[in-house]
């Protein structure tokens, strides 16, 4: 019998019948600032997630993109409960496991996993590959040594990687083919969520291309469910189904992808998309100029009244300065916390 397919993350509008398989529920993550070199005083604290509400639907994918340090790797972290969240709430399957304790979530470990952005590091390099996918499988005492081993070949193979290279250590192999033994590590416990944290973006662009479609492949192949994380809006684009917008500590956007793409509400998702490359031949066709946003990025440790995003913005009023904006729907399917939307009669 099958598994239920697996799913991926979104905010407040969730496609008709789609049923969630992870609901974070105004989630904060608070990271205290100290001073001193022991015992240091708390002086404030950095604010990586802020009050953040997402669905991760059943068999689908999510992309979360956003700038450095907007809290995007956090909140996977927080999904995967590899941190403890400062507030909120996080409901898997149905059932809150926002305070479940490290071993009652041992379970749950083999249903979700991840696959980290660096390719080397996220390896150990004293152990053959065969060792690291198998660890998953061995630790948990599934089947005999001889039956985790022709797993892990078959899964090799599956992934692109020749499975005679059992025995041969991380350094032997390149970037992309390190990458896949990470995804094969992943979905050795046939698992229902991965949260896929910058996957490609220490690969070549060309190596980046079939890892994305390894991806796709095995998404429809092991019922698998994305949480997809990146920076790059075109590697977001090719895998996702939906995409949230995330700054500084919240989301700001959510959309069908297309949607996204095609009509975005927030300026700073127009000003992620306008700087986006395209190809010299189609240069002529873009219809948005490039947009350079002023100023820095606050500090999320003191993050502006209102509108996080109005220092930078080009149409903020003195509402943006003063009132938060509410992530509200703008469009069918659609959310954007921003007080003067774009493209909101546009279809």
């Amino acid at each position: 019998m099958s598994r239920p397919a697996l799913s991926a993350v979104a905010p407040l509008p969730a496609p008709t019948g789609a049923e969630p398989l992870v609901e974070v529920r105004d989630v904060v993550k608070h990271f205290p600032v100290r001073r001193g070199v022991f015992f240091g005083r708390e002086h404030g604290s950095v604010h990586a997630v802020d009050g953040v509400s997402l669905e991760i639907l059943r068999g689908e994918a999510l992309g979360l993109v956003g700038e450095s340090g907007c809290g995007k790797s956090t909140l996977a972290r927080l999904v995967t409960r590899l941190l403890e969240p400062t507030s909120g709430t996080i409901v898997y399957e149905g059932t809150d496991i926002t305070t479940w304790s490290r071993r009652r979530l041992r379970p749950l470990r083999r249903d979700v996993q991840m696959i980290f952005q660096d390719p080397y590091s996220s390896l150990n390099p004293r152990r053959t590959v065969g060792a690291i996918i198998g660890e998953p499988l061995r630790i948990r005492h599934v089947g005999t040594k001889a039956t985790r081993r022709r797993r892990v070949r078959e899964l090799m193979e599956r992934v692109g990687l020749n499975p005679e290279h059992y025995n041969r250590y991380p350094h032997e192999f390149s970037g992309g083919q390190r990458q896949r033994i990470g995804i094969a590590r992943a979905l050795i416990t046939t698992p229902k969520l991965i949260v896929a944290d910058e996957p490609v973006s220490a690969l070549d662009v060309s190596i980046q291309a079939q890892i994305l479609n390894l991806l796709k492949d095995l998404q429809s192949e092991f019922e698998l469910t994305y949480l997809f994380i990146a920076h790059d809006l075109n590697v977001v684009r090719h895998v996702s189904d939906r995409v949230a917008v995330m700054y500084l500590g919240r989301i700001v956007e959510l959309s069908p992808v297309d949607d996204l793409y095609a009509k975005p509400v927030h300026p700073y998702t127009e000003a992620l998309l306008s700087a986006v490359p395209v190809p010299e031949t189609k240069a002529r066709e873009r219809v948005r100029g490039r947009i350079v946003l002023g100023g820095d990025v606050p500090s999320p440790a003191a993050p502006p009244p209102g509108c996080r995003f109005h220092p930078r913005c080009r149409y903020a009023t003195d509402v943006c300065r003063t009132v938060e904006p509410p992530l509200v729907p703008r469009r069918e399917g659609h959310v954007a916390a921003f007080h003067h939307p774009l493209n909101v009669g546009a279809r």
